[in-house]
């Protein structure tokens, strides 16, 4: 989907689902099952890697429309893209 300029698109709600998946649902209707868990296995800053702890990554939050855990947004959520 091509935005137009200025475009804003939020991400309304937020389902978990299985491991470190997430049903994502945007504000123009487009919903994303994200996995999280490629990317936090290959990363190597332990800050990130901390989220392999299910507790911990469960403890996300909406956020003016972002989904962030503690100060980090770690994608873009909407391209399906980490």
């Amino acid at each position: 989907m091509k935005l137009a300029p200025g475009s804003v698109i939020d991400v309304v709600n937020v389902e978990p689902l299985s491991g470190y998946q997430l049903k994502l649902r945007f504000s123009d209707g487009a919903e994303q099952v994200i996995d999280f868990e490629p990317f936090l296995r290959k990363a190597r800053h332990p800050q990130i890697r901390a989220y392999l702890d299910p507790a911990h990554f469960a403890n996300f939050r909406l956020e003016y429309g972002d989904l962030v855990w503690d100060d980090y947004d770690l994608a873009d959520l909407y391209e399906n893209k980490l």
